[in-house]
Protein backbone atom coordinates (compact mmCIF):
# COMPACT_ATOMS: atom_id res chain seq x y z
CA UNK A 1 0.00 0.00 0.00
CA UNK A 2 1.53 2.73 -1.39
CA UNK A 3 2.47 6.11 1.31
CA UNK A 4 3.36 3.75 3.26
CA UNK A 5 2.82 6.30 6.55
CA UNK A 6 4.79 4.66 6.86
CA UNK A 7 4.11 1.50 2.06
CA UNK A 8 1.32 2.50 -0.82
CA UNK A 9 3.13 1.23 1.91
CA UNK A 10 3.34 -0.69 3.68
CA UNK A 11 -0.20 -4.28 3.88
CA UNK A 12 -0.56 -2.54 5.48
CA UNK A 13 0.00 -1.98 1.69
CA UNK A 14 -1.23 -0.44 -0.38
CA UNK A 15 1.92 3.33 -1.35
CA UNK A 16 2.69 4.23 2.33
CA UNK A 17 2.65 8.49 3.88
CA UNK A 18 4.70 6.57 6.28
CA UNK A 19 4.43 9.11 8.91
CA UNK A 20 1.46 11.31 6.97
CA UNK A 21 -0.75 13.09 9.95
CA UNK A 22 -3.41 15.13 10.53
CA UNK A 23 -4.24 18.45 11.95
CA UNK A 24 -3.60 19.59 15.71
CA UNK A 25 -5.71 17.54 18.01
CA UNK A 26 -8.52 18.35 20.20
CA UNK A 27 -9.15 18.88 24.02
CA UNK A 28 -10.56 16.08 26.77
CA UNK A 29 -13.93 15.90 25.58
CA UNK A 30 -15.52 12.50 25.40
CA UNK A 31 -16.29 13.36 21.69
CA UNK A 32 -12.51 13.36 21.01
CA UNK A 33 -11.51 10.00 22.53
CA UNK A 34 -9.77 11.77 25.03
CA UNK A 35 -9.71 10.37 28.93
CA UNK A 36 -10.37 7.45 30.40
CA UNK A 37 -13.71 5.78 30.54
CA UNK A 38 -15.66 6.32 28.32
CA UNK A 39 -14.48 3.37 25.56
CA UNK A 40 -13.68 5.48 22.68
CA UNK A 41 -9.81 5.95 21.48
CA UNK A 42 -8.28 8.32 19.11
CA UNK A 43 -6.34 7.21 16.23
CA UNK A 44 -4.24 9.91 14.45
CA UNK A 45 -3.92 9.46 10.41
CA UNK A 46 -3.23 12.44 7.65
CA UNK A 47 -6.13 13.72 5.06
CA UNK A 48 -6.69 10.46 2.81
CA UNK A 49 -6.53 10.89 -0.73
CA UNK A 50 -9.62 9.86 -1.74
CA UNK A 51 -13.15 9.51 0.10
CA UNK A 52 -13.40 5.99 1.76
CA UNK A 53 -14.13 3.81 -1.44
CA UNK A 54 -12.47 0.21 -0.35
CA UNK A 55 -11.57 -0.07 -4.19
CA UNK A 56 -10.28 3.20 -4.29
CA UNK A 57 -8.19 3.25 -1.39
CA UNK A 58 -4.33 2.20 -1.58
CA UNK A 59 -2.77 4.23 0.55
CA UNK A 60 -2.08 4.24 4.94
CA UNK A 61 -4.36 7.00 5.49
CA UNK A 62 -7.57 5.87 4.14
CA UNK A 63 -6.56 2.37 4.55
CA UNK A 64 -6.81 2.58 8.53
CA UNK A 65 -10.31 3.75 8.63
CA UNK A 66 -11.62 0.95 6.14
CA UNK A 67 -9.95 -1.57 7.82
CA UNK A 68 -11.99 -0.50 11.13
CA UNK A 69 -15.28 -0.18 8.81
CA UNK A 70 -15.21 -3.46 6.71
CA UNK A 71 -14.29 -7.45 7.14
CA UNK A 72 -12.81 -9.15 4.13
CA UNK A 73 -12.40 -12.86 3.49
CA UNK A 74 -8.67 -13.27 5.43
CA UNK A 75 -6.73 -11.02 7.55
CA UNK A 76 -3.75 -10.85 8.82
CA UNK A 77 -3.13 -11.45 12.70
CA UNK A 78 -0.64 -10.49 15.09
CA UNK A 79 2.49 -12.44 13.63
CA UNK A 80 1.52 -10.86 10.13
CA UNK A 81 -0.06 -14.34 9.13
CA UNK A 82 -2.87 -14.78 7.07
CA UNK A 83 -6.04 -16.36 8.61
CA UNK A 84 -9.48 -16.48 7.52
CA UNK A 85 -11.84 -13.58 8.45
CA UNK A 86 -15.17 -13.57 6.93
CA UNK A 87 -14.23 -16.86 4.68
CA UNK A 88 -15.11 -19.84 7.10
CA UNK A 89 -12.96 -21.90 4.35
CA UNK A 90 -10.52 -21.47 0.86
CA UNK A 91 -10.01 -24.35 -0.90
CA UNK A 92 -8.83 -25.27 -4.38
CA UNK A 93 -7.13 -28.09 -5.71
CA UNK A 94 -5.16 -26.37 -8.84
CA UNK A 95 -4.03 -22.62 -7.18
CA UNK A 96 -6.83 -21.50 -10.35
CA UNK A 97 -10.15 -22.58 -9.15
CA UNK A 98 -11.02 -21.41 -5.56
CA UNK A 99 -13.96 -22.28 -3.70
CA UNK A 100 -14.64 -19.81 -0.62
CA UNK A 101 -17.62 -20.84 1.98
CA UNK A 102 -18.85 -17.85 3.85
CA UNK A 103 -19.30 -17.80 7.39
CA UNK A 104 -23.06 -16.37 8.90
CA UNK A 105 -24.00 -13.77 11.28
CA UNK A 106 -22.11 -10.75 8.56
CA UNK A 107 -24.62 -7.82 8.20
CA UNK A 108 -23.76 -4.18 6.69
CA UNK A 109 -24.18 -1.62 8.97
CA UNK A 110 -27.50 -0.74 7.47
CA UNK A 111 -28.81 -4.38 8.10
CA UNK A 112 -27.94 -6.16 4.48
CA UNK A 113 -26.92 -9.32 4.74
CA UNK A 114 -23.45 -10.04 3.64
CA UNK A 115 -23.52 -12.69 0.58
CA UNK A 116 -21.32 -14.12 -1.97
CA UNK A 117 -22.86 -11.50 -4.50
CA UNK A 118 -21.58 -8.38 -2.38
CA UNK A 119 -17.99 -9.55 -2.99
CA UNK A 120 -18.74 -10.32 -6.84
CA UNK A 121 -20.35 -6.94 -7.09
CA UNK A 122 -17.55 -5.45 -5.42
CA UNK A 123 -14.78 -6.72 -7.14
CA UNK A 124 -16.41 -6.38 -10.93
CA UNK A 125 -16.78 -2.86 -9.72
CA UNK A 126 -13.38 -2.28 -8.46
CA UNK A 127 -11.63 -4.18 -12.10
CA UNK A 128 -13.89 -2.11 -14.40
CA UNK A 129 -11.49 0.63 -15.92
CA UNK A 130 -14.28 2.70 -16.50
CA UNK A 131 -14.70 2.88 -12.63
CA UNK A 132 -11.01 4.00 -12.30
CA UNK A 133 -10.12 2.58 -9.08
CA UNK A 134 -6.86 2.70 -7.72
CA UNK A 135 -6.79 -0.72 -6.63
CA UNK A 136 -7.89 -1.93 -10.42
CA UNK A 137 -4.82 -3.77 -10.70
CA UNK A 138 -4.80 -5.94 -7.53
CA UNK A 139 -7.88 -7.91 -9.56
CA UNK A 140 -5.67 -8.54 -12.49
CA UNK A 141 -5.30 -12.41 -11.92
CA UNK A 142 -8.96 -12.76 -11.93
CA UNK A 143 -10.43 -14.93 -15.27
CA UNK A 144 -12.69 -11.84 -17.08
CA UNK A 145 -10.35 -9.31 -16.10
CA UNK A 146 -8.99 -8.00 -19.34
CA UNK A 147 -12.69 -8.01 -20.65
CA UNK A 148 -12.99 -4.72 -18.16
CA UNK A 149 -10.28 -3.19 -19.03
CA UNK A 150 -9.61 -3.48 -22.90
CA UNK A 151 -7.23 -0.16 -22.88
CA UNK A 152 -7.64 3.55 -23.19
CA UNK A 153 -10.09 5.04 -25.48
CA UNK A 154 -11.93 1.54 -25.32
CA UNK A 155 -15.07 0.63 -23.66
CA UNK A 156 -15.87 -2.58 -21.71
CA UNK A 157 -18.21 -5.41 -23.40
CA UNK A 158 -19.45 -5.84 -20.39
CA UNK A 159 -19.29 -5.37 -16.55
CA UNK A 160 -18.39 -8.97 -14.90
CA UNK A 161 -15.73 -10.58 -14.96
CA UNK A 162 -16.43 -14.33 -16.14
CA UNK A 163 -14.14 -15.87 -13.05
CA UNK A 164 -16.85 -14.65 -10.33
CA UNK A 165 -19.58 -16.88 -9.65
CA UNK A 166 -21.64 -16.33 -6.56
CA UNK A 167 -22.68 -20.04 -6.54
CA UNK A 168 -25.16 -19.38 -3.49
CA UNK A 169 -25.17 -17.10 -0.54
CA UNK A 170 -22.56 -18.57 1.40
CA UNK A 171 -20.28 -19.55 -1.74
CA UNK A 172 -17.94 -18.15 -3.94
CA UNK A 173 -15.95 -19.40 -6.14
CA UNK A 174 -13.59 -17.72 -8.27
CA UNK A 175 -11.43 -18.81 -11.46
CA UNK A 176 -8.61 -17.19 -11.66
CA UNK A 177 -6.65 -16.86 -15.31
CA UNK A 178 -3.89 -18.65 -14.32
CA UNK A 179 -2.25 -20.14 -11.19
CA UNK A 180 -1.82 -17.60 -8.37
CA UNK A 181 -0.68 -19.79 -5.34
CA UNK A 182 -0.70 -16.10 -2.95
CA UNK A 183 -4.36 -15.48 -3.68
CA UNK A 184 -5.67 -16.51 -0.03
CA UNK A 185 -3.23 -13.66 1.04
CA UNK A 186 -3.66 -10.75 -1.60
CA UNK A 187 -7.54 -11.43 -0.10
CA UNK A 188 -6.19 -9.93 3.37
CA UNK A 189 -6.25 -6.73 1.57
CA UNK A 190 -8.89 -3.95 2.12
CA UNK A 191 -9.68 -3.68 -1.79
CA UNK A 192 -11.26 -6.98 -1.70
CA UNK A 193 -13.91 -6.50 0.68
CA UNK A 194 -17.78 -6.68 0.12
CA UNK A 195 -20.08 -3.87 -0.60
CA UNK A 196 -23.64 -2.91 0.12
CA UNK A 197 -26.55 -2.66 -2.65
CA UNK A 198 -26.44 1.08 -1.49
CA UNK A 199 -22.68 2.04 -3.05
CA UNK A 200 -24.17 0.79 -6.06
CA UNK A 201 -27.13 4.07 -6.10
CA UNK A 202 -24.66 6.50 -4.85
CA UNK A 203 -20.52 5.64 -4.86
CA UNK A 204 -19.56 9.40 -4.49
CA UNK A 205 -22.23 9.77 -1.12
CA UNK A 206 -21.17 6.51 -0.03
CA UNK A 207 -17.23 7.34 -0.11
CA UNK A 208 -18.47 10.65 2.50
CA UNK A 209 -20.62 7.88 4.95
CA UNK A 210 -19.48 4.11 3.56
CA UNK A 211 -21.19 1.17 4.90
CA UNK A 212 -19.39 -1.40 6.00
CA UNK A 213 -19.83 -4.75 7.87
CA UNK A 214 -17.04 -4.50 9.77
CA UNK A 215 -16.86 -3.86 13.81
CA UNK A 216 -17.01 -0.12 13.76
CA UNK A 217 -19.42 1.94 11.85
CA UNK A 218 -19.56 5.47 10.55
CA UNK A 219 -20.67 8.15 12.81
CA UNK A 220 -21.82 11.30 10.65
CA UNK A 221 -20.33 11.68 7.41
CA UNK A 222 -16.27 12.54 7.13
CA UNK A 223 -15.30 15.69 8.29
CA UNK A 224 -12.11 16.44 5.77
CA UNK A 225 -8.83 17.80 7.02
CA UNK A 226 -10.89 16.99 10.82
CA UNK A 227 -12.33 14.21 12.06
CA UNK A 228 -14.04 10.46 11.16
CA UNK A 229 -15.94 9.51 13.56
CA UNK A 230 -17.04 6.13 14.21
CA UNK A 231 -19.02 3.37 16.91
CA UNK A 232 -19.10 -0.32 17.72
CA UNK A 233 -21.21 -2.10 15.45
CA UNK A 234 -23.23 -4.31 18.25
CA UNK A 235 -23.78 -6.91 15.51
CA UNK A 236 -20.61 -7.19 14.67
CA UNK A 237 -20.25 -11.14 14.94
CA UNK A 238 -16.98 -10.83 17.09
CA UNK A 239 -18.50 -7.44 18.64
CA UNK A 240 -17.74 -8.99 22.31
CA UNK A 241 -14.24 -9.65 21.72
CA UNK A 242 -13.58 -6.04 21.52
CA UNK A 243 -13.27 -3.79 24.10
CA UNK A 244 -13.31 -0.30 22.03
CA UNK A 245 -16.65 1.35 22.10
CA UNK A 246 -15.32 3.70 18.88
CA UNK A 247 -12.55 4.93 17.03
CA UNK A 248 -12.07 8.68 15.80
CA UNK A 249 -9.66 9.03 13.37
CA UNK A 250 -8.41 12.45 13.88
CA UNK A 251 -6.81 14.19 10.90
CA UNK A 252 -3.14 15.69 11.06
CA UNK A 253 -1.40 18.05 8.85
CA UNK A 254 1.76 17.76 11.09
CA UNK A 255 3.33 14.82 12.59
CA UNK A 256 4.62 16.64 15.55
CA UNK A 257 1.36 18.21 16.56
CA UNK A 258 0.13 14.81 16.76
CA UNK A 259 3.53 13.42 18.92
CA UNK A 260 2.87 16.40 21.53
CA UNK A 261 -1.30 15.43 21.64
CA UNK A 262 -0.32 11.81 22.41
CA UNK A 263 1.99 12.97 24.98
CA UNK A 264 -0.62 15.19 26.47
CA UNK A 265 -3.37 12.52 26.48
CA UNK A 266 -5.68 14.14 23.94
CA UNK A 267 -4.46 11.56 21.16
CA UNK A 268 -4.52 7.83 21.98
CA UNK A 269 -2.56 6.02 19.18
CA UNK A 270 0.29 6.78 16.99
CA UNK A 271 1.76 4.52 14.75
CA UNK A 272 4.64 6.85 13.54
CA UNK A 273 6.79 8.61 16.33
CA UNK A 274 7.90 11.68 14.13
CA UNK A 275 12.01 12.11 14.38
CA UNK A 276 11.42 14.94 16.77
CA UNK A 277 9.65 11.86 19.77
CA UNK A 278 12.54 9.28 18.82
CA UNK A 279 15.17 10.54 21.70
CA UNK A 280 12.58 10.61 24.21
CA UNK A 281 9.53 8.97 22.97
CA UNK A 282 10.17 5.74 25.49
CA UNK A 283 10.53 8.02 28.38
CA UNK A 284 7.41 10.38 27.63
CA UNK A 285 5.27 6.98 26.76
CA UNK A 286 6.42 4.55 29.95
CA UNK A 287 5.35 0.94 28.68
CA UNK A 288 3.23 2.49 26.03
CA UNK A 289 5.32 1.65 23.45
CA UNK A 290 5.63 -0.90 19.76
CA UNK A 291 9.14 -1.61 18.61
CA UNK A 292 9.04 -4.03 16.30
CA UNK A 293 9.88 -4.84 12.63
CA UNK A 294 7.83 -3.45 9.88
CA UNK A 295 6.85 -4.57 6.41
CA UNK A 296 7.46 -0.72 4.67
CA UNK A 297 10.48 0.03 2.32
CA UNK A 298 11.24 3.48 1.83
CA UNK A 299 12.62 4.67 -1.50
CA UNK A 300 13.61 7.41 -3.80
CA UNK A 301 11.68 7.65 -7.07
CA UNK A 302 11.84 9.04 -11.03
CA UNK A 303 9.45 9.71 -13.01
CA UNK A 304 12.04 7.62 -15.81
CA UNK A 305 8.88 7.92 -18.41
CA UNK A 306 8.31 11.32 -18.10
CA UNK A 307 11.82 13.27 -17.38
CA UNK A 308 14.27 11.70 -19.83
CA UNK A 309 16.93 12.78 -17.39
CA UNK A 310 16.44 9.93 -15.39
CA UNK A 311 16.25 7.41 -17.91
CA UNK A 312 20.19 6.28 -18.04
CA UNK A 313 19.85 3.45 -15.20
CA UNK A 314 23.84 4.52 -14.36
CA UNK A 315 22.66 7.74 -13.32
CA UNK A 316 20.04 6.39 -11.22
CA UNK A 317 22.69 4.32 -9.70
CA UNK A 318 25.01 6.73 -8.70
CA UNK A 319 22.74 8.68 -6.58
CA UNK A 320 22.34 5.74 -4.77
CA UNK A 321 25.68 4.82 -3.97
CA UNK A 322 26.06 8.83 -3.22
CA UNK A 323 23.38 8.48 0.02
CA UNK A 324 24.87 7.08 3.34
CA UNK A 325 21.98 4.97 4.04
CA UNK A 326 23.95 4.09 7.79
CA UNK A 327 23.99 7.49 8.75
CA UNK A 328 20.18 8.29 7.45
CA UNK A 329 18.84 5.53 9.75
CA UNK A 330 21.36 6.11 12.86
CA UNK A 331 21.46 9.96 13.18
CA UNK A 332 18.59 11.34 11.83
CA UNK A 333 16.20 8.08 13.14
CA UNK A 334 18.41 7.37 15.89
CA UNK A 335 18.12 3.60 15.02
CA UNK A 336 14.43 3.50 14.27
CA UNK A 337 15.13 2.47 10.49
CA UNK A 338 17.46 0.23 9.17
CA UNK A 339 19.48 0.34 6.04
CA UNK A 340 17.28 -0.77 2.70
CA UNK A 341 19.43 -3.99 0.85
CA UNK A 342 16.24 -4.84 -1.49
CA UNK A 343 12.98 -4.23 -2.71
CA UNK A 344 11.61 -6.68 -0.53
CA UNK A 345 10.93 -6.28 3.01
CA UNK A 346 12.92 -8.55 5.66
CA UNK A 347 9.78 -9.45 7.08
CA UNK A 348 9.09 -11.28 3.69
CA UNK A 349 9.69 -14.89 2.38
CA UNK A 350 11.97 -13.78 -0.55
CA UNK A 351 14.10 -11.23 1.17
CA UNK A 352 17.51 -11.49 0.33
CA UNK A 353 20.53 -10.03 2.77
CA UNK A 354 22.95 -7.40 0.82
CA UNK A 355 20.54 -8.42 -2.28
CA UNK A 356 21.64 -5.09 -3.95
CA UNK A 357 24.94 -5.23 -3.51
CA UNK A 358 27.35 -2.23 -4.47
CA UNK A 359 24.62 0.02 -5.89
CA UNK A 360 23.07 0.17 -2.19
CA UNK A 361 26.54 0.64 -0.67
CA UNK A 362 27.86 4.41 -0.36
CA UNK A 363 31.11 4.73 -2.65
CA UNK A 364 31.75 8.04 -3.52
CA UNK A 365 34.31 7.47 -6.10
CA UNK A 366 32.49 4.80 -7.96
CA UNK A 367 29.24 7.25 -7.81
CA UNK A 368 31.18 10.01 -9.31
CA UNK A 369 32.40 7.83 -12.04
CA UNK A 370 29.23 6.64 -12.69
CA UNK A 371 27.39 10.28 -12.95
CA UNK A 372 30.23 11.31 -15.00
CA UNK A 373 29.92 8.06 -17.69
CA UNK A 374 25.85 8.42 -17.73
CA UNK A 375 26.23 12.33 -18.62
CA UNK A 376 24.66 13.37 -15.39
CA UNK A 377 21.53 15.67 -14.69
CA UNK A 378 20.66 19.24 -16.91
CA UNK A 379 22.82 21.90 -14.84
CA UNK A 380 23.81 19.27 -12.13
CA UNK A 381 20.31 20.25 -10.57
CA UNK A 382 17.81 17.90 -8.59
CA UNK A 383 14.73 18.63 -7.55
CA UNK A 384 13.81 16.05 -4.45
CA UNK A 385 9.84 16.19 -3.56
CA UNK A 386 8.36 15.25 -0.30
CA UNK A 387 5.17 15.29 1.37
CA UNK A 388 5.38 17.81 4.78
CA UNK A 389 2.68 16.13 6.94
CA UNK A 390 4.72 12.71 7.32
CA UNK A 391 8.07 13.68 9.27
CA UNK A 392 10.19 13.29 5.89
CA UNK A 393 12.06 16.75 6.21
CA UNK A 394 14.36 15.60 8.17
CA UNK A 395 16.17 12.75 5.80
CA UNK A 396 14.93 14.08 2.32
CA UNK A 397 17.56 17.22 3.50
CA UNK A 398 20.09 14.39 4.72
CA UNK A 399 20.30 13.04 1.48
CA UNK A 400 20.10 16.49 -0.55
CA UNK A 401 23.08 16.86 1.61
CA UNK A 402 25.29 14.27 0.68
CA UNK A 403 24.11 14.40 -2.95
CA UNK A 404 25.67 17.99 -3.03
CA UNK A 405 28.61 16.81 -1.21
CA UNK A 406 29.11 13.52 -2.78
CA UNK A 407 28.11 13.91 -6.38
CA UNK A 408 28.30 18.17 -6.83
CA UNK A 409 24.59 18.09 -7.09
CA UNK A 410 22.64 21.08 -6.21
CA UNK A 411 19.93 19.73 -4.73
CA UNK A 412 16.64 21.52 -3.79
CA UNK A 413 14.22 19.62 -1.74
CA UNK A 414 10.38 20.73 -2.37
CA UNK A 415 7.71 19.95 0.18
CA UNK A 416 4.36 19.32 -0.79
CA UNK A 417 1.55 20.04 2.06
CA UNK A 418 0.04 16.53 1.81
CA UNK A 419 0.69 13.49 0.71
CA UNK A 420 -2.31 12.99 -1.47
CA UNK A 421 -1.10 16.19 -3.11
CA UNK A 422 2.17 14.81 -4.52
CA UNK A 423 0.35 11.43 -5.03
CA UNK A 424 -2.32 13.58 -6.97
CA UNK A 425 0.27 14.96 -9.10
CA UNK A 426 2.22 11.94 -9.81
CA UNK A 427 -0.85 10.27 -10.98
CA UNK A 428 -1.24 13.10 -13.20
CA UNK A 429 1.85 12.68 -14.27
CA UNK A 430 2.57 16.65 -13.46
CA UNK A 431 5.52 16.13 -11.46
CA UNK A 432 8.92 16.00 -12.79
CA UNK A 433 11.14 15.84 -9.93
CA UNK A 434 12.40 12.77 -8.04
CA UNK A 435 10.26 12.06 -5.22
CA UNK A 436 9.78 10.30 -2.02
CA UNK A 437 7.91 7.31 -1.87
CA UNK A 438 7.38 4.37 0.45
CA UNK A 439 5.68 0.78 0.08
CA UNK A 440 3.59 -1.10 2.72
CA UNK A 441 2.78 -4.69 2.11
CA UNK A 442 -0.88 -4.94 0.85
CA UNK A 443 -0.71 -8.51 1.69
CA UNK A 444 2.55 -10.94 3.04
CA UNK A 445 3.65 -11.71 -0.11
CA UNK A 446 6.83 -10.88 -2.21
CA UNK A 447 5.29 -10.65 -5.40
CA UNK A 448 2.85 -7.22 -3.66
CA UNK A 449 6.55 -5.47 -3.64
CA UNK A 450 6.82 -6.16 -7.45
CA UNK A 451 3.51 -5.95 -9.27
CA UNK A 452 2.00 -3.04 -7.96
CA UNK A 453 4.72 -0.84 -7.82
CA UNK A 454 7.09 -1.40 -10.97
CA UNK A 455 4.25 -3.69 -13.47
CA UNK A 456 3.51 -2.59 -16.32
CA UNK A 457 -0.21 -2.96 -15.56
CA UNK A 458 0.24 -0.50 -12.24
CA UNK A 459 1.41 2.56 -14.44
CA UNK A 460 -2.24 3.56 -15.62
CA UNK A 461 -3.95 1.47 -12.44
CA UNK A 462 -1.20 1.32 -9.45
CA UNK A 463 1.63 2.72 -7.98
CA UNK A 464 4.01 2.62 -11.19
CA UNK A 465 4.84 6.69 -10.88
CA UNK A 466 8.15 5.58 -12.51
CA UNK A 467 6.13 4.63 -15.44
CA UNK A 468 9.18 1.95 -15.38
CA UNK A 469 8.76 -0.76 -18.10
CA UNK A 470 10.70 -4.04 -18.69
CA UNK A 471 9.33 -7.30 -20.50
CA UNK A 472 11.84 -9.50 -18.77
CA UNK A 473 10.59 -8.59 -15.13
CA UNK A 474 7.01 -9.23 -16.55
CA UNK A 475 7.52 -12.69 -17.79
CA UNK A 476 9.32 -13.56 -14.82
CA UNK A 477 6.38 -12.06 -12.33
CA UNK A 478 3.98 -14.61 -14.49
CA UNK A 479 6.25 -17.35 -14.08
CA UNK A 480 5.91 -16.44 -10.60
CA UNK A 481 2.38 -16.57 -10.44
CA UNK A 482 2.42 -19.91 -11.79
CA UNK A 483 4.46 -21.36 -9.99
CA UNK A 484 2.95 -24.99 -8.64
CA UNK A 485 4.55 -23.92 -4.79
CA UNK A 486 4.88 -21.28 -2.73
CA UNK A 487 8.97 -21.79 -2.64
CA UNK A 488 8.87 -22.08 -6.73
CA UNK A 489 7.00 -18.68 -6.84
CA UNK A 490 9.84 -17.28 -4.43
CA UNK A 491 12.56 -18.09 -6.22
CA UNK A 492 10.71 -16.71 -9.79
CA UNK A 493 10.10 -13.14 -7.96
CA UNK A 494 13.67 -13.08 -6.31
CA UNK A 495 14.78 -12.98 -10.25
CA UNK A 496 12.03 -10.43 -10.76
CA UNK A 497 13.97 -8.33 -8.00
CA UNK A 498 17.04 -8.75 -9.51
CA UNK A 499 15.63 -7.27 -12.39
CA UNK A 500 14.80 -4.78 -10.72
CA UNK A 501 18.31 -3.97 -8.48
CA UNK A 502 19.80 -3.86 -11.87
CA UNK A 503 17.65 -1.27 -13.55
CA UNK A 504 16.87 0.99 -9.97
CA UNK A 505 13.76 2.44 -10.88
CA UNK A 506 13.43 3.65 -7.59
CA UNK A 507 16.62 4.06 -4.85
CA UNK A 508 15.85 1.84 -1.53
CA UNK A 509 17.12 3.80 0.78
CA UNK A 510 15.54 2.48 4.25
CA UNK A 511 13.33 -0.52 6.11
CA UNK A 512 10.58 0.93 8.48
CA UNK A 513 10.36 -0.27 11.62
CA UNK A 514 7.10 0.26 13.56
CA UNK A 515 7.97 2.54 16.41
CA UNK A 516 4.46 3.67 17.46
CA UNK A 517 3.10 4.47 21.15
CA UNK A 518 -0.37 5.37 22.87
CA UNK A 519 -2.34 6.76 25.36
CA UNK A 520 -2.56 5.86 29.12
CA UNK A 521 -5.83 4.60 28.13
CA UNK A 522 -5.28 1.80 26.36
CA UNK A 523 -3.53 -1.08 28.46
CA UNK A 524 -1.87 -3.00 25.16
CA UNK A 525 -2.49 -3.58 21.50
CA UNK A 526 -0.85 -4.88 18.70
CA UNK A 527 -0.51 -4.01 15.23
CA UNK A 528 -0.17 -5.95 12.02
CA UNK A 529 -0.05 -4.43 8.22
CA UNK A 530 0.39 -0.69 9.86
CA UNK A 531 -3.14 -1.59 10.71
CA UNK A 532 -4.58 -1.68 14.90
CA UNK A 533 -6.24 -5.48 14.86
CA UNK A 534 -9.01 -4.08 17.23
CA UNK A 535 -9.78 -7.63 18.99
CA UNK A 536 -6.25 -7.17 19.98
CA UNK A 537 -7.03 -3.49 21.56
CA UNK A 538 -6.87 -3.67 25.91
CA UNK A 539 -8.32 -0.65 27.53
CA UNK A 540 -7.19 0.33 31.02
Amino acid sequence: MRGAKSAKWVAIAAVVALGATACGGGGGDSSSGSGKGNGVVSVEIGEPQNSLVPSNTYETEGGQVINALFTGLTKLDASNKVVNAMAESIETKDNKVWTIKLKSGYTFHNGEKVTAQSFVDAWNYGANQTNAQQTNPLFSHIAGYSDLNPGEGKKPSTDKMSGLKAVDDSTLQVTLSGEFSAFPSQLSFTAFVPLPQAFFKDPKGFGEAPIGNGPFEMKGKFKHNELIATTKYDKYPDASKIEVKGVNFKIYSNQDTAYKDLVAGNLDSLLTIPTSGLPTYKKDLPNRTIDEADSAVGYIGFPIKYNKAFQNADLRKSISMAIDRQTIADKVFLGARTPADDYISPIIDGYRKGACGDACTLNVAKAKELYKKSGGLPGNKLELGYNADGGHKEWIEAVANQLQQNLGLKVTAKPFEQFQTILNDLDAKKYQGAFRMAWSMDYPDAEDYLRPVFSKDAIANGSNYSGYVNESFEKLLVKGDQAPTHEDAVKYYQQADDVLLKDMPYIPVYFYTLNAGFSDKIKSMKVAGHQILWDTVKLS
